[in-house]
């Protein structure tokens, strides 16, 4: 047997335990990427009274960072070795550490001021390296516990599934526990402490969820870092897939960092509007996966995704107008964004194994961390964008911090400000990228063509463009 070619395959068909277990680990990926994206920005201006354009900054250049280390991440688990896998042991160390970590964050031991503001982006920064190692592997493993086509998607559904309710139980809870813990700092003391518990149990599922499935076995690679990049950016499938969900990532996470001042300022309900919003957003998405999956087999993954882009952005647009709506109106344009929202989502998540698949069957060489490191590189680029980009805006429309725990009286001007970047901003992120799947061309033909009937020649140079034959 040649000893390059990949391991076999998992079987098709995978256990449900796997499919359970696997998905629980969004709880880990739900969590913190809604929470910080939520709360993390208005913590930063009505609590800590750090101005708006510092808090942007404060909140962008931690997860900036994980452009850098979410590859090297990717590329130390293609060539980890060890009895649990070669993914497995960063679900479960990363995920421990990344809790521990997430709730340092809103430890507030410097009280308010810039000492406090220093404080928190140290500790997001810490937290989003624990996050890049358990988010990368975790990202990575779908490609490898299955080869079928089809198989991938129902396993992204009990994922996004799983995503949605973690983003609904993070999302609308967490305002819920600041409240009920005192408001300001110590409320949100309570609130990390909660959502670090939510990260243990996802991580607890993952890891033990997955256990006794093969998640690839390390074949040569590429000889660096660089070397594996340059692969990872001749796949042209790939490369047009995650410029455009880094994209629309920073459009949905700029829609998740106006959530409290969209509540607050524009429906006049800072008590419970957050919490409606949220559940009207991700509430949908639990209803409507099984008709995205049955979508997703009759147009074809691409096609789906683009309508549900659409249907995400569509009501975004139309909520310029929440000021004169009812309110039922408004809660009802936000599901109707929630079920664009989650075929968004598992539509890019179930394309990305494709491109992996498609990478591997043409080289022969196992490194899908590496494409998925770029991959959650850039989608945690994009989701820290978004409050950068919404916390710019409030800036510049004049937006008033505080360090009361509650937010002061705002300009017009500031209202206007926080009402553009929750619908015309996301929207037009959204939509701008759809083009850009027009190159996207992976079929399940098209894969099974990309397959090797060969031993595959790893002496060919890694610049050598015969690769794409």
């Amino acid at each position: 047997m040649n000893p390059t070619r990949s391991a076999p395959r998992a079987p098709v068909g995978l256990p449900r335990r796997v499919h359970a277990g696997y998905a629980l680990g969004s709880l880990v990926t739900g969590a913190f990427g809604t929470v910080p994206g939520l709360l993390l920005l208005p913590y930063l201006t009505d609590t800590l009274g750090i101005a708006a354009g510092l808090a942007a900054l404060l909140v962008l250049v931690p997860k900036a960072w994980d452009v850098l280390v979410n590859p090297v991440a990717g590329r130390i688990s293609d060539r980890t070795r060890s009895p649990w896998g070669a993914r497995r042991p960063y679900l479960l160390a990363g995920g421990l550490t990344l809790a521990v970590l997430f709730a340092a964050i809103f430890a507030a031991p410097f009280g308010a001021g810039a000492g406090a503001g220093t404080y928190v982006a140290v500790a997001f920064l810490a937290t989003a390296t624990a996050f890049a190692f358990f988010q990368v592997p975790y990202v990575a493993m779908p490609a490898e516990l299955t080869a079928d086509y089809t198989e991938r998607t129902r396993l992204m559904s009990w994922r996004i599934a799983v995503l949605a309710l973690a983003i609904l139980v993070s999302g609308a809870l967490a305002p819920l526990v600041v409240t009920a813990g005192g408001e300001g700092v110590p409320g949100h003391r309570w609130m990390g402490l909660f959502v670090a518990g939510l990260i243990v149990l996802g991580t607890a599922g993952a890891f033990l969820g997955t256990r006794g499935v093969p998640d690839g076995t390390v074949t040569e690679s590429e000889p660096s870092l660089r070397a594996q990049l340059a692969v990872a950016g001749r796949n042209r499938p790939f490369r047009l897939l995650l410029i455009c969900f880094v994209i629309q990532s920073a459009g949905v996470a700029t829609i998740l960092a106006g959530v409290n001042y969209f509540a607050d300022q524009i429906l006049r309900s800072p008590e419970t509007g957050a919490t409606l919003l949220f559940a009207c957003f991700v509430g949908p998405a639990l209803l409507v996966m099984p008709l995205w999956t049955r979508a997703g087999t009759r147009l074809g993954k691409r096609t789906a995704f683009v309508v549900a882009s659409l249907l995400l952005a569509g009501p975004a647009l139309g909520l310029l107008a929440a000021p004169v709506l009812p309110p039922v109106l408004v809660y009802l344009l936000v599901a109707v964004m929630g079920a664009g929202y989650a075929g968004q989502q598992v539509f890019a998540l179930a394309m990305l194994p494709d491109c992996i698949a498609y990478d591997t069957a043409r080289t022969g060489r196992r490194q899908a961390g590496v494409f998925t490191g770029l991959w959650t590189a850039g989608e945690t680029f994009g989701l820290a964008l978004g409050p950068g980009i919404y916390g710019l805006v409030l800036q510049l429309s004049g937006y008033v911090s505080s360090s009361t725990g509650t937010a002061a009286a705002q300009s017009d001007g500031a209202r206007l400000g926080v009402l553009i970047g929750f619908t015309v901003l996301p929207a037009l992120l959204v939509v701008l990228a759809v083009p850009l799947l027009r190159g996207y061309d992976l079929t399940p033909e098209r894969l099974a063509a990309a397959t090797p009937t060969h031993p595959v020649d790893h002496g060919v140079v890694v610049g050598d463009k015969s690769r794409e034959a």
